[in-house]
């Protein structure tokens, strides 16, 4: 029996562009600059442009930025990429050391937990170096985001960010803690608690070029 080959892939991705678009215009008419890539491939060409080569280029801790292959690229470049998930790091100062140096970068390149249909953007972290400088500082921003970070408003981002990014980062950091046991948020009061620093971005701040690259695949968590 012949099976009609149904065109599904064609009809997500023509969501996902629809999607991105609009979400990528509602955070430029909040004073970022909004993009989107169909892919992560289209994604890593657009971080390269916007990068001169040898630039510093910080990267505070993303899984994003990680699948669209930007180290090597930017190593291409001539670019000198700082992150304190360098396992050559084996002391609590040497990575405090490097916080700091990823902070006073040329680019921070990272990823932003989610970001809601009107473009605003949310995230969470444990030690905090991350909103800093996302916040406030010298630097261009650059963050990607795969289609899948797109939430509909604030209450739902940071159901998302607690109820599936923490856990699994909670697991890839082999930390013990409620969330990673039974897979979503029970607002927990562990001394390991992932959670602890809370970031809304409903404007770009004062001063910072800031670009959100919404992908549209599923990428990071």
């Amino acid at each position: 029996m012949n099976v009609m080959k149904e065109p599904w892939d064609s009809f997500r991705k023509g969501h996902y562009r629809n999607l991105g678009e609009t979400v990528a215009k509602r955070c430029s008419e909040k004073g970022f600059v909004g993009h989107y890539t169909e892919d992560a491939a289209q994604a890593l060409r657009l971080v390269l442009d916007l990068i001169p080569d040898g630039a510093k280029v910080g990267v505070p801790g993303s899984v994003t930025i990680r699948e669209i292959g930007a180290f090597d690229a930017l190593e291409r470049k001539g670019c000198t990429v700082v992150q304190h998930w360098d396992p050559s790091l084996t002391t609590s100062a040497a990575k405090a050391e490097r916080l700091k140096e990823e902070f006073l970068c040329d680019v921070l390149l990272g990823s932003t937990n989610a970001l809601t249909h009107d473009g605003t953007l949310v995230n969470i972290d444990g030690t905090g170096n991350r909103v800093a400088a996302m916040a406030w500082g010298t630097s261009k921003v650059i963050l990607v985001a795969g289609i899948n970070k797109i939430a509909r408003n604030l209450e739902q981002a940071l159901v998302k960010i607690r109820d599936w990014a923490t856990p699994i980062n909670a697991l890839r950091l082999a930390m013990d803690i409620p969330c990673a046991k039974v897979g979503y948020c029970v607002d927990c009061n562990h001394p390991q608690r992932a959670c602890r620093a809370v970031l809304t971005m409903e404007r770009a701040p004062f001063g910072r070029e800031i670009h959100v690259i919404i992908v549209g695949e599923h990428l990071g968590f």
